[in-house]
């Protein structure tokens, strides 16, 4: 399943700059692929970058990582409930209220790479166990209608977009 087979009708607005940046990305192959890509990324950062904010406010890459974690096992649980044919709205999440309540700048650089990894691994087997159908169920999220594969495709490209941040304003 390939990002460029979304219809815009499955994900909202807010996650169109996520998933329109993917190109010619294959949903499983994708979310593995990604993650190496990134835990290779995160090591090869000079260590003092770590704890580094690029302004006043501006969550750290540790807290960047967390923020990853944590969005990622909100993206996989709504994923879950909608492909399980669950029509509960399911709401949104503050994003800096999260960040502010975790405790990511004491945490390793390994520790948090090794969560993200099991993260994924999890995200992984989830979507493996999907079937077509259930990746075209579509469930509401925030008022707004979102698909099972493109809850996928956004892991991804959430990702890649704080990677992109890393290089762009950290480096």
């Amino acid at each position: 399943m390939n990002a460029s087979q979304l219809h815009e009708s499955e994900y909202s607005v807010f996650f169109a700059t996520y998933i329109k940046a993917l190109d010619n990305v294959e949903l499983i192959e994708d979310l593995e692929i990604s993650l190496h890509q990134f835990i290779k990324f995160v090591q090869n950062l000079p260590m003092d970058k770590f704890d580094f904010r690029y302004a006043e406010g501006k969550w750290t890459i540790k807290e960047i990582i967390q923020h990853l974690i944590d969005s990622e096992r909100v993206f996989s649980y709504r994923a879950m409930r909608i492909s399980r044919n669950d029509k509960t709205f399911l709401p949104g999440f503050d994003e800096n209220l999260f960040v502010d309540n975790t405790d990511a700048n004491s945490r390793t650089i390994q520790d948090l790479l090794a969560e993200f990894s099991a993260v994924r691994f999890s995200t992984l087997f989830l979507f493996k166990s999907l079937t077509d159908e259930q990746l075209m169920r579509v469930g509401t999220v925030s008022e707004h209608s979102v698909s099972v594969r493109a809850l996928g495709f956004l892991t991804i490209g959430h990702q890649k977009h704080h990677q992109k941040i890393f290089e762009e304003r950290y480096l």
